[in-house]
């Protein structure tokens, strides 16, 4: 029999599409000789939908047509399991459309990679994929994750974090105190957002006062970094859990500008032509794999390990590094939890197939389920059995009480 994989996608995020895409290409992975594909968008108003005409990336091209083939839905915890429920549901017949055994969220962003989805999946008993709600919300606040990484002994660049409003209300003490910490040039980064959105460069007073408002856009909070200006990237794949983990080839991003945008990211750094965005990360231009030293690889597979372990994650994240040219410095960049097209062109170049590489991310799920479910959750002594109307008042209506 068939195990229901409800892919989720979407959602209310600036990189709602890069979703889209990367659900496509995930979708096309799934052995369907093993699971039975339930596909399930998430709208920018965070509506849910369901239907075979989700699983083609073109009829993205006119959403709401689209939608109009499509079913309107909601999750239902009943008797153990969840189910997909039309909505509204019909005067007659069962609202049941299908159940789903586990979720395979391919979100990216704010309000669905943050852990909010991940924490809709945990009430509603549904095993899924990726990191569970505390790796996903440290992994997606730059910050968190800095701290995290630090904490663990693992080589970050220093920052300095501060709320976005700060800047409006005691802009030139902020200015100063980042003249005093860093050098210029600076890179000033959105706290909460991936694909290198709201991302900027400073390389004086004005281009930083415009950086810090640019990431203010998209973000409540900013972070500040130093320039590694002799810079070569490299990025490494974590396949696993806790208990065992896999590092992917590594490749060198190659872009156009002095970071790498959304654009080199996404569009190859040039028009989208005809059937074009539905190549996602894969589409990007670099180098794999990396032009560096076995023994530079190396270290930076465990490193790559050593940060995935450290977060806490599950299914693949891919791990962003920095090396300072001049004097060979590897730091951590950043580490992504559910990373575009789930860097499926990293595994195949180390000898994986996407299609294996999405029913291993299925099959770790499942073991999280089952170790779950060995924990206990609930205290079955009632301590209301013996309450009164006396103790509703609480500490402060207790003041006679003798325990």
């Amino acid at each position: 029999m068939k195990i229901n994989v409800g892919v989720f996608f979407g959602g209310k995020s600036v990189e709602h599409e890069i979703s889209v895409i990367s659900a496509a290409q995930t979708m096309a992975a799934i052995d369907p000789a093993k699971y039975q594909i339930v596909p399930v968008y998430i709208t920018k108003e965070n509506e849910f939908y369901t239907g075979e005409a989700l699983i083609e990336i073109r009829n993205f091209a006119d959403l709401p047509k689209l939608l109009e083939k499509c079913q309107r839905v909601h999750l239902l915890k009943e008797k153990g399991k969840t189910y997909l429920l039309r909505y509204p549901a019909k005067l007659f017949g069962s609202p049941i459309l299908t159940a789903l055994d586990v979720a395979f969220p391919v979100v990216h962003g704010t309000n669905v990679e943050d852990g909010s989805l991940q924490g809709f999946f945990e009430l509603h008993d549904l095993p899924y994929t990726g990191p569970d709600v505390c790796a996903s919300a440290a992994g997606m606040d730059k910050w968190v994750m800095k701290c995290v990484l630090q904490g663990a002994g693992l080589p970050v660049l220093p920052g300095y974090c501060f709320q976005s409003s700060l800047y409006y209300v005691r802009s030139q003490e902020l200015i100063g105190k980042l003249e005093s910490m860093f050098e210029y040039p600076m890179i000033v980064k959105p706290v909460n957002l991936g694909s290198s959105i709201g991302i900027s460069k400073a390389s004086d007073t004005q281009s930083l006062k415009d950086a810090i408002e640019l990431a203010a856009a998209f973000s409540g909070r900013i972070l500040i970094e130093p320039v590694v200006v002799d810079l070569k990237e490299v990025n490494c794949a974590v396949l696993g859990d806790f208990e065992y983990t896999q590092a992917s080839a590594c490749e060198e991003p190659i872009h156009t500008d002095d970071i790498l945008s959304y654009r080199d990211k996404y569009m190859g750094g040039a028009k989208l032509s005809a059937g074009q965005g539905s190549k996602g990360m894969g589409s990007a231009k670099r180098r794999l794999p990396a032009e560096i030293p076995a023994e530079t690889e190396e270290q930076i597979k465990d490193l790559a390990q050593k940060a995935f372990i450290a977060m806490n994650c599950s299914g693949v994240a891919r791990i962003d590094f920095l090396m300072d040219m001049t004097d060979g410095q590897i730091y951590i960049n950043e580490l992504n939890t559910i990373p575009g097209s789930l860097s499926f062109y990293l595994w195949e170049a180390a000898g994986m197939s996407f299609p294996e590489l999405t029913d291993q991310m299925i099959q770790l799920a499942l073991k999280r389920d089952r170790q779950k479910k060995t924990l206990v959750w609930s205290n079955e002594t009632n301590i209301l059995s013996n309450f009164n109307d006396y103790g509703v008042k609480g500490a402060k209506g207790a003041k006679g009480a003798r325990l």
